[in-house]
């Protein structure tokens, strides 16, 4: 028997658990961010942020029956790498004014991933003819670049000198 070679539409399917799995990952992180940052607009960054996961999760479960699939994720070693980088900066600076800095910038690491995860899971759609699903995407993308604006903000306006 001929092994079938694998395509775009296996390649989107693949992204598209990886990312699942990366949500999940990241709206199980959120709540302890939140708890262990100093400054209550980054707190509040935090907290807004895990809403828009939930919806950002509900979404890709939308695209996951579009495309006939159930939704599941697969491992992302990016992602699980990127968080025990956190877990690591919110031990070693617990008592330091520089944690609200690393906490920021290890949920901006999150924040680029996803975005570049995103695209190309657009564009991907685009290709592969899934409008409605690339629409879905496209919400959340926003909603990324959004956060990920907002966190730099943040972190030129106060964050970053106060750790200085």
């Amino acid at each position: 028997m001929t092994k079938q070679p694998k395509d775009l539409n296996d390649l989107f399917y693949e992204t598209l658990k990886d990312i699942y799995f990366a949500e999940k990952q990241i709206l199980r992180a959120l709540p302890k961010m939140a708890r262990k940052a100093n400054a209550e607009k980054l707190r509040q960054a935090f907290e807004q942020h895990r809403t828009e996961t939930e919806g950002q999760i509900e979404r890709l479960e939308q695209v996951f029956e579009m495309i006939g699939k159930a939704p599941r994720g697969k491992t992302c070693d990016a992602i699980v790498g990127i968080i025990d980088e956190s877990k690591e900066v919110m031990e070693d600076f617990a008592d330091s004014e520089a944690l609200d800095a690393g906490i920021l910038s290890a949920a901006q690491a999150v924040e680029h991933y996803e975005i570049s995860r995103y695209g190309t899971l657009i564009a991907w759609a685009g290709q592969l003819g899934l409008t409605d699903a690339a629409s879905l995407l496209e919400e959340t993308l926003a909603e990324e670049k959004r956060t990920d604006s907002a966190l730099s903000k943040l972190a030129t306006a106060r964050v970053n000198a106060k750790a200085a």
